[in-house]
């Protein structure tokens, strides 16, 4: 993580009749849209793994402007975030504040998790578990997996194989789902229907029901690459985008090389480092 018509000023005039009753069986009918239904036959499960396979071998990394905003906790809080994002996991955001520029930087690499509070001359460093790497974007996620939605696609569990993937109809967003289960851990990754290799979400559910779900609006091609979303939403559990984090891309490159020292931080002299740990649940 809509549109109004002022019917009295449409067009300068009063609306016509006609105008009237399509308005009002609008109204009546906008408490809920109708599902979706698919109009041809579904593509095979190994159809979307392939697809999605391709995506993820031809997109290893990302250089990137974005603007962050999280809503989590009903607090609003905004940023630009400058990224560096490695399909692997390593991961380094710069969040920019206006009239003061970078107040903060997040790095992860190898297992390892660093948090420099410019402002309050501060370096946390611990293991990347979600809720450190979660410091500066709102997404309690391991690294790779976060780098997978930033990269617009998902990262899939290591145990699964394309023999038992599924595709089923989503009527509610209109997209096919390849749904990929491991144990009982369930991820779905949802396709447009008239092009296939564009994916426009991804969720993930384990036995206690959803964990985490992501949409990926306004796609459009970037250089170097298939065709990506312009902003993402992002939610956990069962909540609303309205509750969750949008971030949306202001430029980006793709496959950039990235030297590793990108992804460390040396802390500036007087800098008070200290050691976390991963807190309640790891």
């Amino acid at each position: 993580m809509m549109m109004r018509v002022d019917e009295a000023r449409l067009a300068g005039r009063r609306p016509s009749l006609a105008l009237t009753a399509v308005l009002a069986i609008a109204a009546g009918c906008s408490g809920a849209s109708p599902p979706a239904v698919r109009t041809g036959p579904p593509p095979a499960p190994a159809t979307l793994w392939q697809a999605l396979a391709a995506r993820q071998q031809a997109m290893r990394a990302m250089n990137a402007r974005a603007r962050a905003t999280s809503w989590i906790g009903g607090d609003r809080v905004r940023a630009t975030v400058l990224m560096l994002v490695e399909r692997t996991g390593r991961l380094r955001f710069e969040a920019e504040v206006s009239l003061q520029g970078t107040v903060s930087i997040l790095t992860t690499h190898d297992g390892v998790f660093q948090l420099l509070d410019l402002r309050n001359g501060q370096l946390q460093q611990g293991p990347a578990c979600p809720a450190n790497v979660a410091s500066l974007i709102r997404m309690p996620l391991a690294p790779g997996a976060i780098a997978a939605i930033l990269l617009g696609d998902v990262e899939l569990p290591a145990g699964a194989a394309p023999e038992g993937a599924q595709v089923e109809w989503d009527a509610t967003r209109g997209a096919d789902a390849l749904v990929v289960r491991d144990g009982n851990v369930e991820t779905r990754v949802f396709f447009r229907p008239d092009k296939p290799d564009e994916i426009v979400g991804a969720a993930v559910a384990g036995p206690d029901g959803p964990r985490w779900r992501a949409s990926y609006e306004d796609l459009a091609p970037v250089a170097g690459g298939p065709r990506l979303p312009g902003g993402i939403r992002f939610a956990e559990r069962g909540d609303s985008f309205d509750q969750g984090v949008e971030i949306r891309f202001k430029d980006r490159t793709l496959n950039a090389d990235m030297a590793a020292d990108s992804f460390t931080i040396t802390p500036p002299a007087g800098t008070k480092v200290v050691d976390v740990g991963c807190g309640p649940g790891g």
